[in-house]
């Protein structure tokens, strides 16, 4: 069987949110997670804003109604992982802003620690170190191929 050889092209990663409260969204992307607005267009129809800090780019669009939402939701839940270079100092940021933590910070078994904290709309999120360099086991079991996570885990 003939082998394909494909380029292989870089990827970064935007996700989209749908809360109630853009303003709150706004605020703890900003204020908490020191995000950047590149796009404000509340107070419009389709009202969307746009944020971004290193490759991370976050949109978020109100939700138009409750059922909106349900017709959005992931079956089993998702977990949003940012890393970052100095998880501790990243921490201390969050705390600081006064934003309540869901878990603080463990070392994980995979070799990495993180703490946990929802934002205003309940997204889950998981702030990591960054991956030793040269680390080959960087995920949450043994055996663990890093490909399978490079749409979720972003530098940031």
């Amino acid at each position: 069987m003939p082998i394909c050889h494909h380029p292989v092209v870089e990827m970064t990663l935007r996700f989209e949110i749908f809360p109630d409260d853009l303003d709150a969204t706004v605020d703890f992307y900003m204020r908490v997670l020191r995000f950047r607005l590149t796009a404000d267009r509340r107070g419009q129809p389709g009202e969307y804003v746009s944020l971004q800090r290193g490759s991370v780019r976050v949109g978020a669009a109100r939700r138009a109604g409750p059922d909106v939402r349900a017709a959005r939701l992931p079956s089993a839940g998702v977990e949003l992982v940012l890393e970052v270079d100095d998880v501790v100092a990243e921490r201390d940021r969050v705390t600081a802003a006064g934003w309540p933590l869901a878990e603080d910070l463990q070392d994980r078994p995979w070799g990495l620690k993180d703490f946990r904290i929802l934002d205003p709309a309940g997204y889950y999120l998981r702030i990591t170190s960054a991956t030793s360099p040269g680390s080959i086991s960087c995920g949450p079991w043994p055996g663990f191929v890093q490909s399978r996570y490079v749409a979720a885990e972003v530098a940031v």
